[in-house]
């Protein structure tokens, strides 16, 4: 299916596709011994590093394996030019064609963007051979490939104790938001299961299929109809995205401090029936137990329920000043995780 948005507008003025590229325009870093053949030496390092390509070479692509699946569509786990990747095949959904093309696309908002803790695009496209794609796939994103762990695994999959690594995998999030925040992107799904940890136990967050690009005005009113691929988790999602009402920096904060409860208690932050509990956000401020939980009753536990207190009022207590600088102000808003010190050691 060709794109329904120029290339022009997908990559800024400077990536335009006229670049004299060899083998490959992915910006995959050359690894010693790595048979990928991107010309990095001859290029601009603001180019080198911030390249993404609009075509995948499916004849480079092998020993692809089933890596996992879910409503978003499915994941394979590949060599690319001699690295391992992530391919992301992504769903169709036949009931709202609209909001799958608005999904695919809002999963390369964060494309052009390089931080340790965002997970890294390579390339995507929607233009899929025969023996990849099928008619129940609107495109396909590649990726780093992190690791076969999230957040949610090492929540509730095991018994290894978390206090040692609360602290940096909160940071970690919170640098990531920092940053994509300051870049004018909201990501509107983070929850455990959206942050990948890697080997060396890095947390980067992952899929930006409810994601949204800020304009200079900051903060997008309402939810327009031309808006309909903005979803998430209802058991992550800010009360105002839950009421229709403006878009913000504040909606991540909130389901950071979500995420943040779930990393301390390692339980499920509601419990009932999913309407019950959706009118019970709205409508009478209901959150996570901060008061009678065991966990927040020390004089540490106290100081971290003060963090989550912060948090997980930030979209009724406090304003964000968009004046010039964008989302930018919202990342001020992110807590310093110094604070949460306290708690883990």
């Amino acid at each position: 299916m060709p794109s329904p948005i120029p290339v022009t507008r997908l990559l800024p003025k400077d990536f335009y596709p006229f670049l004299d590229l060899e083998t490959c325009s992915s910006p995959l870093s050359r690894n010693p011994g790595s048979t990928l053949q991107v010309p990095v030496q001859r290029l601009h390092g603001k180019v080198a590093s911030r390249l993404w390509s609009t075509v995948i070479h499916w004849k480079e692509l092998r020993s692809v394996q089933p890596a996992g699946s879910g409503g978003f569509g499915s994941v394979y786990k590949a060599d690319y030019f001699g690295e391992t990747v992530a391919l992301k095949k992504v769903k169709k959904c036949t009931k709202n064609k609209l909001a799958s093309r608005q999904s695919f696309w809002a999963e390369l908002n964060a494309a052009h963007l390089r931080h340790e803790n965002v997970v890294r695009v390579i390339a995507a496209t929607t233009c899929m051979p025969a023996d990849f794609g099928d008619d129940s796939s609107i495109g396909a994103v590649l990726m780093e490939f992190v690791g076969d762990r999230n957040l949610q695994q090492i929540i509730y999959g095991g018994c290894d104790p978390l206090e040692d690594r609360c602290l940096r995998y909160a940071t970690d999030i919170a640098r990531g938001l920092r940053f994509l925040h300051s870049h004018s992107v909201l990501h509107l799904d983070i929850k455990p299961a959206n942050v990948l940890v890697s080997g060396e136990d890095v947390c980067k967050i992952v899929d930006f299929g409810s994601s949204l690009k800020l304009d200079h005005r900051c903060e997008v009113s309402c939810l327009s109809p031309h808006l309909s691929h903005v979803g998430g988790t209802y058991t992550h999602r800010a009360p105002e995205l839950l009421k229709g009402e403006g878009l913000s920096p504040k909606a991540d904060i909130f389901s950071f401090g979500i995420t943040l409860w779930q990393l301390i208690t390692r339980e499920q932050p509601y419990t009932g029936d999913r309407q019950h509990v959706l009118y019970a956000v709205v409508a009478h401020n209901l959150r996570p137990s901060v008061q009678e939980h065991p966990v927040f009753q020390s004089e540490q536990g106290r100081q971290c329920r003060t963090l989550l207190g912060l948090l997980l009022e930030r979209g009724r207590s406090l304003q964000t000043d968009c004046s010039g600088a964008g989302a930018s102000a919202g990342a001020d808003q992110l807590p310093d995780m110094r604070l949460f010190n306290a708690q883990v050691h």
